[in-house]
């Protein structure tokens, strides 16, 4: 049992409300679609909400599934959706998923955890998401950088990677929490728990952190 959860989710809930929600949780949200879902993940990763929300329009304003998507050339696909991070490799790995989506799951983003991660640039981070927005899973913790370093400062967990955080909440953590968490924490990380220079003047929860890590704060 994680001391102090209970309060920590309530106020987080309750703060969280004034925030947008992130982008590819919108994209889920209001598309229902796996594909979106997976495809937008995919453009956010090292890219700014703002970059990643109009990538994503314009790229599925041409190509809305993985047939339509194969029918656009590379130049054209990385023209689409500069300027997010890294744009070139995503182009490739875009076309490797959609390749594999037709070829091997018969046109369907895959149901399945570990099958999406055996698709091209496609980690936990982004495989959790797909399952959690795009097909509704209660069953995974979306873990990014705002998770993982706000769940460290906290004390809940003591890890050095997204990865081991994803692992070691959904060891930790009550399963009651796990849809809503992945959101609030990237929210408050993206408006009060800042990477660098935390607002812990301003945080409502700053009676429940043991600020580990935090070097400097405002």
């Amino acid at each position: 049992m994680i001391k102090n959860i209970d309060n920590i989710m309530q106020i987080l809930n309750e703060e969280c409300k004034k925030w947008e929600n992130p982008i590819v949780t919108e994209i889920g949200n209001i598309t229902d679609n796996p594909f979106k879902v997976l495809i937008s993940c995919v453009l956010s990763l090292r890219t700014r909400d703002q970059v990643t929300g109009l990538a994503a329009k314009r790229l599925f304003e041409r190509a809305d599934n993985a047939e339509k998507l194969l029918k656009l050339e590379i130049e054209e696909i990385e023209k689409i959706i500069y300027p997010v991070a890294f744009y070139r490799i995503k182009a490739k790995n875009l076309i490797s998923i959609c390749e594999d989506i037709i070829n091997k799951y018969n046109g369907k983003v895959p149901n399945n955890f570990e099958e999406l991660l055996k698709l091209k640039g496609v980690g936990k981070k982004t495989a959790a998401i797909t399952m959690v927005y795009g097909y509704k899973s209660r069953d995974y913790i979306p873990t990014d950088s705002h998770v993982h370093i706000i769940s460290n400062r906290l004390g809940i967990v003591k890890t050095k990677t997204p990865d081991e955080t994803m692992d070691t909440l959904m060891k930790k953590l009550d399963k009651k929490y796990w849809y809503e968490y992945n959101d609030l924490l990237v929210k408050y990380g993206q408006n009060i728990c800042l990477s660098n220079s935390p607002l812990c003047t301003k945080c409502k929860i700053n009676q429940y952190c043991k600020k580990i890590g935090i070097k400097n704060s405002r």
